[in-house]
């Protein structure tokens, strides 16, 4: 029977590794197993029944990160209502949670508030802001220890795991941003340099898995307070906290160096006990050689996440990468199995451990390690894998624009709604917005090809659009948006064509007449040749879809890959010497292009590159805009000069 299985996971790869090879396996890793745990994880979520159906549980939302991470890179709705439908399922509309008590006081329960954050902010729904408050009022009476270390839960009086800090921090970074808590920056630091400081060992740089504040624990030092051993999925999970919360922690407050520091001696440590033939970490990191120790696939998984995403933020140096590159050999080498087309496995994950507890008390020795489970397609493990390979696919996506800078104006259009605090803040077709009216997703691809994403608030002229190579004005404003708009004038104009002429590349992204401010602004696109017609074209009914439909002929310059499209209620344009048509639909010209000095303009009278035409939420999948965004970036890039 042994044979017959070797044998068959030996054809399995075989066969992976041809179809991979002949291109006939398109979906990346990341979304082969995020399929699997679609179709096999949680299956009773969607059923839930009263005290019976299942718990909240924090391994669903690492598996939900994961998730989150593919639709990102993927713009498929599919995801991301996956991630919807699993949080539906424990929600009313107050955002009670079900089968979550708070007076429990487990941190763990905390985790899936970042999947809770997702949903309000794409959107919009309060119920999901309800819900996170919930989680975030949990925090706020969380019991600490003397130092005001988070107790990792009730049952575990004065201690702080290392699991912990994944489990509540991300989140609360995420919520305190949100909601202007800046207290909350102080408070997460705390965390962190708290568990380092109790927990770390001076001479291997690794982290004890838990430690007790009060020492008198059965499994605690009795002068450290610090369980037995490093166990490498609580290493794994501080990793994937730290670079996780530093997403939004804030640039200058004065503990950032600190957490920067953390994150740097943890990755040191963690490097150090990569294992060299795999490339894979063991269970007890420290103990390679020792009876009955294995090779880990969530811990591992976590390690080359939290590098790759370091070092992608220019946390970690890229000296980092070689570790990383290694670790993901390691991963799909060790650890993935062929499950179905286009499906895989995850192997060789433990299902749980912890520290104390009852009935069977968990003491924290190496022997007590290696007795838990060790399973295929564990959630925590399948998330951290999911993770770990969307980080991994983008750092293996060409970096053309590398060096470049692309920057949003937010002066002609500047519109303010109210936010979540009940105060004014910016909106429309900004980097940062997640909901229908962002451009997250167009900055990430900018980002993703290595390209950085910067604002614009004042006028522009040729001494602060010096750093850009990459100019993008979008929708300008009416009196009807803005109480007093920022017009388009002579001297705007003059200032943005010299940039032009002097090398920079333009995009103009406009609207239909009565959604835009048109008249005023033609005074900048008639320098190159272009004129925005007051007009809408494409007005689409309901959800007849087709009434925006574009198609884009074979051997577009533009939009290489993308051969259909959705733009509706078009300012249609008017293309002279020395602009062309770039594309055009029953005579109208949609998209125009410039060359003027050295520079590019590029035209379009709708700025449909947002979210919602993007992120697979709306749009039949037959409608290719999120192909035609990644089209667009990578086009621009190339009319930088240097960059053809």
């Amino acid at each position: 029977m042994m044979k017959q299985s070797i044998l068959y996971t030996i054809v399995a790869f075989i066969g992976f590794s041809v179809l991979t090879q002949r291109g006939f396996a398109q979906k990346k890793l990341s979304e082969q197993l995020t399929l699997t745990a679609m179709e096999k994880l949680f299956q009773d979520t969607t059923l839930l029944k009263g005290a019976k159906g299942p718990k909240w549980t924090y391994d669903m939302g690492v598996v939900l990160e994961g998730a989150a991470a593919v639709w990102r890179n993927t713009g498929d709705g599919r995801y991301f209502k996956y991630i919807q439908s699993s949080m539906d399922a424990y929600l009313d509309k107050e955002g009670n949670i079900a089968t979550y008590k708070p007076e429990d006081f487990n941190i763990d329960n905390i985790k899936n508030g970042r999947s809770l954050l997702l949903l309000y902010k794409v959107t919009g729904q309060q119920k999901y802001l309800l819900a996170a408050t919930k989680l975030y009022d949990q925090l706020q009476k969380q019991p600490r220890t003397r130092e005001g270390g988070f107790w990792h839960k009730k049952i575990y009086p004065n201690q702080m795991w290392l699991d912990g800090l994944y489990m509540g921090e991300p989140f609360y970074a995420e919520y305190a941003k949100l909601m202007k808590k800046d207290a909350a920056f102080d408070d997460i630091a705390k965390q962190f340099i708290l568990m380092e400081k109790n927990s770390r060992d001076a001479k291997t740089g690794l982290l004890y898995h838990g430690y007790d504040e009060s020492k008198t624990e059965q499994w605690a030092d009795k002068i450290t307070g610090r369980s037995p051993n490093f166990w490498a999925r609580a290493m794994g999970w501080y990793i994937m906290a730290l670079v996780d919360v530093l997403d939004n922690f804030p640039a200058d407050h004065p503990q950032r160096k600190e957490l920067l520091a953390i994150l740097n001696r943890t990755a040191t440590a963690v490097v150090k006990y990569q294992d060299p033939k795999s490339g894979v970490w063991f269970d007890i990191l420290d103990m390679p050689t020792r009876r009955g120790n294995y090779l880990e696939s969530s811990a591992s998984s976590m390690f080359v996440y939290g590098l790759a995403k370091g070092i992608r933020k220019g946390w970690l140096a890229s000296s980092f990468m070689a570790a990383a590159n290694k670790g993901y050999t390691g991963l799909k080498k060790e650890f993935v199995e062929q499950a179905g087309t286009e499906r895989i496995n995850l192997t060789k994950t433990v299902s749980v451990s912890g520290l104390g507890g009852k009935p069977k008390y968990r003491d924290g020795s190496f022997d007590y390690y290696i007795s838990e489970k060790v399973i295929t397609n564990d959630p925590k493990g399948v998330g951290a894998f999911i993770c770990a390979a969307a980080e991994m696919e983008i750092n293996q996506l060409p970096k053309p624009g590398k060096g470049l800078t692309v920057t949003i104006d937010n002066f002609f259009n500047n519109e303010y709604m109210v936010g979540p605090t009940g105060d004014k803040i910016p909106f429309h077709y900004l980097w940062e917005e997640d909901d229908n009216n962002g451009f997250s997703l167009f900055g990430k691809m900018f980002n993703d090809a290595g390209v950085k994403t910067n604002t614009l608030k004042v006028a522009p002229t040729t001494v602060n659009l010096k750093g850009s190579n990459i100019y993008i004005i979008v929708d300008p404003d009416t009196e009807k948006e803005t109480a007093k708009p920022n017009y388009m004038n002579a001297e705007h104009a003059k200032q943005i064509a010299d940039w032009v002429k002097a090398g920079g590349v333009l995009v103009l992204l406009l609207n239909d007449a009565g959604n835009c401010e048109i008249s005023k602004f033609n005074v900048l696109p008639e320098t190159f040749g272009i004129h925005f017609n007051e007009d809408s074209r494409n007005k689409v009914q309901g959800m007849n879809f087709e009434q925006g439909a574009i198609k884009i002929p074979e051997g577009n310059v533009i939009f290489k890959t993308a051969k259909k499209v959705y733009i509706k209620e078009i300012s249609t344009l008017v293309a002279k010497s020395p602009a062309v048509s770039a594309l055009a639909d029953k005579r109208d010209v949609i998209v125009a292009t410039a060359k003027y000095g050295k520079g590019t303009v590029f035209a379009v009278g709708d700025p449909w590159f947002y979210n919602e035409y993007i992120d697979g939420r709306k749009l039949p999948a037959e409608f290719e805009n999120f192909k035609a965004t990644n089209d667009l970036v990578n086009w621009l890039i190339k009319q930088v000069p240097g960059k053809k």
